[in-house]
């Protein structure tokens, strides 16, 4: 086997690895309670990673109508053309085109109470994916690159974080948790075959990393060593053989039908098998939801796919035993106004709209919180978002209190305020 070893990179067969070392600490020095607490909290994390816990983040970009998903309001002139339908719990009704999750509504916990200040599409969308408004001094890393921080194993060949369709970056955690986007799944990613073979590929890194020396020694060295991880982290992604799960073909086509012929049911496919090889984030996303017009042919357009391959997801990943250790969140932005207008559409609400988390530890059947009879504002448990990123945490087993420090010296938690919603888990 060749060796290739730098600062950053090492191709070898025979290793002690992170692993094998926090197993012999924890057999030893913690039986005997002579860890340092920074020892104590490697052994923790590595705990965290052996439960396999992940999430899937299902983002309706846009901002998607409460009253025309999981909220309707059949007894008010608001609803327009949306009907309610009856779901496999009794007593919870959802909008009619979403007939495959009213099927399986006994997994899902949604949370109609959800209520924020942020209308704009990209503040809203940050702080839903941060915890934080933006700001002209920090770039705050998205919530996903966090939950890697804490679970992700570092090991693994493949990207932590996974993005079907563009996201929020890491921020200030560095190129070690920047998401791996995926434009088109179902296809294998591009530039990820290395046609003059091994070999030459680590001729050329020791030849790069013998360049940027200079760099690095007239103080440069933050920027260099990022540039080393990034090569670092792609040079052993292009070489695994698990980069085989990007290739939907092997899955049975039975499969495939269910979550559907479309990018957002093959991105939930691919999703499932990605959280499958030990990726701990995954984001797919479904773009549309910003109905200023035609607000109900528009909705049942985007729901005949996204109702679909949501259901298929949770269904999948139940028979595989794997939903108690995945959390799935559907989300977006902030919701739409109870209001149509007049070009048939629903504009801009924040102040009301709703979620829905499966897995993960979450007590399906229920809805939690609700709006009022005209759905213009929360009339119990409001939910904020600090409130489901605590929540979030909870069902993760990470830290929420834990602090990173900002390129300006501050020290930020994962989540600033909030509450658990417990509810959700009793």
């Amino acid at each position: 086997m060749t060796t290739y070893t730098s600062e950053h990179i090492q191709f070898t067969g025979n290793q002690v690895t992170r692993r094998r070392f926090i197993q012999n600490v924890s057999a030893s020095g913690a039986a005997a309670g002579a860890l340092s607490f920074r020892e104590q909290m490697a052994v923790q994390a590595e705990e965290l990673r052996k439960q396999g816990r992940s999430m899937i983040l299902l983002w309706m970009s846009g901002g998607p109508s409460q009253l025309e998903t999981f909220d309707p309001k059949p007894d008010h002139k608001n609803s327009g053309d949306t009907k309610a339908i009856s779901t496999s719990v009794p007593g919870i009704q959802i909008a009619h085109d979403w007939t495959n999750m009213a099927q399986v509504m006994n997994e899902v916990a949604v949370i109609r109470s959800m209520t924020n200040k942020e209308g704009n599409h990209q503040r809203a969308t940050y702080q839903m994916h941060t915890g934080y408004v933006p700001t002209g001094s920090v770039k705050h890393p998205s919530f996903g690159s966090l939950i890697a921080q804490q679970l992700a194993n570092k090991e693994s060949d493949l990207p932590s974080v996974v993005s079907i369709g563009r996201t929020a970056g890491a921020g200030f955690l560095g190129v070690n948790y920047e998401p791996f986007v995926v434009d088109r799944p179902g296809e294998m990613p591009q530039n990820i075959r290395v046609p003059d073979g091994q070999r030459r590929l680590e001729r050329r890194l020791n030849l790069l990393q013998n360049l940027e020396g200079g760099f690095e020694n007239q103080g440069a060295v933050q920027a260099v060593q990022s540039h080393q991880q990034l090569y670092a982290k792609a040079t052993k992604f292009v070489f695994s053989n698990d980069t085989q799960c990007f290739d939907l073909g092997d899955e049975p086509q039975s499969l495939r039908d269910k979550y559907g012929d479309n990018a957002f049911g093959r991105g939930c496919l691919l999703a499932r098998r990605l959280i499958e090889r030990g990726v701990t984030f995954v984001e797919v996303q479904k773009n549309g939801w910003d109905t200023h017009d035609s607000v109900f042919e528009r909705v049942s357009e985007l729901a005949s796919e996204v109702d679909v391959a949501s259901a298929a997801l949770i269904n999948d990943l139940k028979s595989r035993g794997m939903l108690d250790q995945t959390l799935i969140v559907w989300a977006g932005e902030f919701g739409r106004t109870p209001q149509v207008n007049a070009r048939g559409g629903r504009d801009h609400f924040p102040r009301a709209f709703n979620c829905w988390l499966a897995g993960g530890g979450v007590r399906g059947g229920q809805t939690i919180g609700s709006t009022t009879d005209d759905g213009s504002a929360i009339k119990d448990r409001p939910v904020a978002v600090a409130d489901l990123l605590q929540s979030i945490s909870h069902s993760l087993k990470i830290d929420p209190a834990h602090e990173n420090m900002s390129p300006q010296g501050r020290p930020l938690k994962v989540v600033d305020g909030g509450e658990v919603v417990q509810e959700l888990f009793s």
